[in-house]
């Protein structure tokens, strides 16, 4: 078999075609081959961002505070009698939103992550309070590492971080927002009834207006 032939303008002719031909084929796989890469590229960047927004969302859970009470209650209603029940409520959402975010991290944390998070899971578990300091600091080095971010110089010393403070119960609100409806409300029907009261003196003046013209027709008569 020729592979090139330039005797003639038919053996020319079947070179490019087959030259053609060669080359169509490696552009088809050069192609299907970059497709494939690309999209293994982006399947792999979704993963890394989505991982990287769990982590980031746990960071600021078990960290979003530098003061207070940096441990998590693991106290249930159950537990607490009447007069602790008051300031529980916010303890409870806390303990709910780390609980959370330490599935969170059992799930999508590396070793290290796991590690920390399985033995403050079980603190919970058992009743004791959790302290996510060394969590937090786990976390922070994997993300801004991940993000390609200078560490932390180890010249400043970073308060300990707890579990950031949910906040407070929305019930004076949604009692203002009630107050107000009603005042709103009120004022409509008042606007009505004046509509009403305003529609009714029209209707009586022009009644007492054409009985006075037909009056006076009759006496004119």
């Amino acid at each position: 078999m020729r592979i090139l032939d330039w005797t003639s303008w038919q053996g020319l002719l079947t070179t490019l075609l087959g030259l053609a031909l060669i080359t169509l084929i490696g552009v088809g796989i050069w192609l299907i081959l970059m497709q494939t890469v690309q999209r293994r590229r982006e399947r792999e960047n979704r993963q890394i961002n989505e991982r990287l927004r769990t982590l980031i969302a746990a960071y600021k859970t078990f960290g979003g505070s530098f003061t207070g009470d940096l441990a998590v209650d693991p106290t249930h209603l159950q537990d607490l009698d009447e007069a602790e029940r008051s300031g529980w409520d916010r303890s409870r959402r806390i303990r709910d939103a780390v609980e959370a975010a330490l599935s969170d991290i059992i799930l999508l944390g590396t070793e290290e992550h796991v590690r920390l998070a399985v033995r403050a899971a079980t603190e919970l578990a058992e009743g004791r309070s959790v302290h996510t300091a060394e969590l937090v600091v786990s976390l922070r080095n994997f993300i801004r590492n991940a993000l390609d971010l200078d560490p932390v110089p180890t010249d400043i010393v970073v308060p300990n971080q707890g579990p950031a403070r949910a906040p407070a119960s929305r019930g004076r609100s949604k009692a203002g927002g009630g107050e107000r409806d009603s005042s709103r409300q009120g004022a409509a029907k008042a606007g009505e009834s004046g509509g009403m009261a305003t529609s009714v003196g029209l209707g009586l003046g022009l009644g007492s207006v054409v009985a006075s013209s037909d009056e006076d027709d009759g006496h004119r008569r």
